[in-house]
């Protein structure tokens, strides 16, 4: 990357997430009983069963794959500078009940290419071209979860984006080997400008959560 490129590039390392209720993506009752003023959604989808397509689902989620395999880019992805005032995260129960911060690791992992794994903190901007217009996304992941058999991740919106709120991947396996995607997410639009577009930001929602679905499909993960 050269000094102009540097220099132009956007960070989003500092800025603040633009809604307060973190984590509550992950809250049971989410769909009855979301935060105040913001539109609650859910889907799900089979993807097949077995410990293989569950790894495979898994590895593909942490490394946004299910982004990247749905047509949205993910550039500029930035790790958190580690710090004992980070924010690091939320660790989970099997219900989704925080009970305790997770603690900064620097230990970050990486695939072959250099991208590195979804992380407590890291920073992306995801873009999206609709009609031929540009736009751009800038999220921070908020929660990651690597149980047994639930692996995910939760991102919430920061400035610039589209809307406020946060949306959740998970894969699940259940007690009868089958694999599961859910997504999950609250949100509403960020300014007056996308509240007059709400019923084709709305349409535009269903749209990528359905091409999130195909991308965790058996025919896009070995």
């Amino acid at each position: 990357m050269s000094t102009a490129d540097r220099r132009t590039r956007t960070t989003h390392s500092g800025q603040a997430l633009t809604y307060a209720a973190i984590g509550a993506s992950q809250a049971d009752d989410l769909m009855y009983y979301p935060p105040k003023g913001f539109k609650p959604f859910q889907a799900r989808a089979r993807l097949g069963s077995g410990d293989d397509r569950f790894e495979a689902a898994a590895e593909s989620i942490l490394t946004w794959g299910i982004q990247r395999g749905s047509g949205i880019t993910v550039e500029n992805i930035e790790l958190p500078v580690s710090s004992e005032t980070d924010y690091a995260g939320l660790v989970y129960d099997s219900h989704g009940q925080p009970i305790a911060p997770r603690e900064v690791d620097e230990g970050h992992v990486y695939t072959e290419d250099g991208t590195p794994h979804v992380a407590p903190g890291v920073t992306a901007e995801l873009v999206v071209h609709v009609f031929g217009i540009r736009f751009v996304a800038p999220v921070r992941v908020v929660s990651v979860t690597t149980d047994a058999h639930r692996v995910g991740f939760a991102y919430g919106t920061l400035p610039g984006h589209p809307e406020i709120g946060e949306e959740s991947f998970m894969v699940e396996q259940h007690d009868d080997g089958s694999v599961w995607v859910v997504i999950r997410s609250f949100s509403k639009p960020s300014t007056w400008f996308y509240r007059l577009g709400t019923p084709f930001v709305r349409w535009q929602q269903r749209k990528a959560t359905k091409q999130y679905l195909r991308a965790l499909l058996p025919a896009r993960t070995p």
